[in-house]
């Protein structure tokens, strides 16, 4: 009897991270529906971008950096 109730509190916790990871998942997927702020990471990655951008249109002006 302790082993069904042990392995039914297994279950179920296996079944809560299953979900947790479910969701998860859905939280990290955009949508296109609506705008997104996006995360740090991918704020950074546009900055960086912007920034080699910047040097990109400064070395095609003929300007030193």
């Amino acid at each position: 009897m302790l082993v069904t109730a042990g392995l039914s509190g297994w279950r179920g916790w296996l079944a809560l991270k299953q979900e947790e990871l479910g969701n998860h998942r859905q939280l990290r997927e955009p949508t296109y529906d609506e705008p997104n702020m996006g995360t740090a990471g991918s704020r950074i990655e546009i900055a960086d971008l912007k920034e080699r951008i910047r040097k990109l249109e400064a070395i095609a002006a003929g300007v030193d950096l």
